[in-house]
């Protein structure tokens, strides 16, 4: 039999590593070209990954939760075919045009656009399911040790080697030809073992395994350990290590006075972001308080509308709208800061963000040429960019390329604040709760809607009286949604 050894591809936009977040095969399973076989986690996004191989599974080289290199082997998959192990690679051959033909029987078969092996723009051929790499050109730190690593060779993998389908940490050679049982490879308490159920529920919950002193053959932690720990009886913590993910424990849940949780995946990229732009770009935030009464009504009339069943409508949607029509009236808004050029590129295009608060942390996916669409078609997209960032299904090609954003900050029932921009773009715009207040109307005093916007903006590109005008502009259209047919 021949033994192919899967490395972890490259994702792109400059990730060198990834987190295994659930495997989607065992060992022994079936797999055909371009089946999934794990879900991993990018700095970025989650990402599922298929099989450049047809073959059955014979060993899962690292577990649920180990934060991986690219190009370390994850898995191997044995073709059934015979002769010598072939090297190990991150994604099969392809052909000129960047289409691949290769079936499990070695007939051909046209890879459709977006699945491993097809037609990718720029002429280079996918990786990763439902992401492409991006055409621009763009020059990328080395890897650290990247350079002359030999590709793993073929080694038997005995029952005993892989009883628990994972090891800790991508093995040597030696390791392998050893055959040793996954608790003979465990010498420390550094990633603790404990089957993939296992790791799930600790992560629903908040609990850091490397805590638990398992009780399971080998020093397996159980579900029992896990449920043990959190009622207040768990064993001695460890010392050294990582948490299963960001969810925070409840408090003073297992009488611990603190938790580390380590900054890594969608935080650490959303912190290091966020400093940068916070001390690169010159914020100014203006506020305005607004009486969007007619703005209400409307919505509640569009949720009476045939137009707009089976989609939910909210005030989010009339802002987005107003934000939209906002920047046709000042495109300087809608803008970028080249350094290296020195230029400002100012976008005839809006791509909305709309920042997303998600147990990875936020997450700021935009809706690509939004300014084309309907209002519906403007619902259902934030509809699906919600629901899919929530769910951690959110691609990388998703979060790139925004040119504004809107915080959503009123579903938390905040009334407004001072966001801070989102990398590379000139503006973002808050809104805050609408709620019911006292408002003078024609000399009386009447109780009305009313909510407060707050726009950031960087003073490099927009200056007061622009940053100003939209402001006012998306106020316009939320007092009276019929602006939105003048300037529209």
């Amino acid at each position: 039999m021949a033994v192919k050894h899967f490395n972890l591809p490259d994702p792109g936009e400059g990730l060198l590593e990834a987190e295994i977040v659930t495997w989607k095969v065992k060992v022994g399973d079936a797999v055909k070209v371009n089946d999934i076989l794990v879900e991993i986690e990018t700095a970025k996004s989650l990402v599922e990954l298929p099989s450049p191989y047809a073959g059955t599974v014979s060993a899962l080289l690292v577990s649920e939760g180990d934060t991986v290199a690219v190009g370390t082997p994850v898995i191997s998959v044995d073709d059934g075919l015979g002769g010598e192990a072939a090297p190990a690679t991150s994604a099969p051959s392809t052909t000129v045009a960047g289409t691949l033909k290769q079936t499990a029987s070695g007939g051909d078969e046209e890879i459709e656009a977006g699945k491993i092996g097809g037609a990718a723009p720029g002429g280079r051929v996918a990786v990763l399911v439902g992401y492409g790499p991006r055409v621009a050109e763009t020059k990328r730190r080395p890897r650290k040790g990247a350079a002359g690593v030999p590709a793993p060779a073929a080694v038997p993998v005995t029952k005993s080697a892989v009883s628990e389908a994972v090891v800790t940490k991508p093995p040597s050679a030696s390791e392998l030809l050893a055959a040793e049982p996954v608790s003979a490879l465990r010498t420390d308490r550094s990633k603790p073992l404990a089957k993939p159920p296992v790791r799930k529920f600790a992560k629903d919950h908040g609990i850091d395994l490397a805590q638990i002193l398992g009780s399971g053959e080998g020093g397996i932690v159980t579900r029992s350990d896990v449920e043990a720990y959190a009622a207040g009886g768990g064993a001695a913590s460890a010392t050294n290590g990582d948490s299963a993910g960001y969810l925070a424990p409840a408090f003073a849940a297992t009488g611990e006075r603190e938790t580390r949780i380590p900054i890594k995946g969608v935080r650490k990229v959303s912190a290091q972001a966020m400093v940068t732009s916070a001390f690169t770009a010159p914020h100014v935030t203006e506020f305005i308080t607004v009486d969007v009464t007619n703005t209400m009504s409307l919505v509640d009339r569009l949720r009476t509308d045939r137009e707009f069943r089976d989609v939910k409508v909210s005030p989010l949607l009339v802002v987005a709208k107003a934000l939209i029509i906002a920047c046709r009236r000042h495109p300087g808004i809608n803008a970028t800061w080249d350094e290296v050029a020195q230029e400002i590129v100012v976008k005839y295009y809006v791509n909305l963000g709309i920042a997303a608060a998600t147990p990875r942390g936020l997450m700021v996916p935009n809706i690509k040429d939004a300014d084309q669409m309907s209002l519906r078609q403007l619902a259902d997209a934030m509809a699906d960019l919600v629901s899919t960032a929530r769910e951690g299904k959110t691609q990388p090609a998703s979060m790139f390329g925004g040119s504004i954003t809107i915080t959503n900050v009123g579903v938390f029932g905040v009334d407004t604040g001072t966001p801070i921009l989102n990398p590379g773009e000139a503006a973002i715009l808050a809104f805050g709760a609408v709620r019911q207040m006292p408002w003078v109307v024609d000399g009386e005093i009447k109780a009305r809607w009313v909510t407060q916007l707050s726009l950031s903006f960087d003073h490099r590109m927009v200056d007061g009286e622009l940053g100003s005008r939209f402001l006012a502009d998306i106020a316009a259209i939320l007092h009276d949604p019929g602006q939105a047919l003048v300037w529209g």
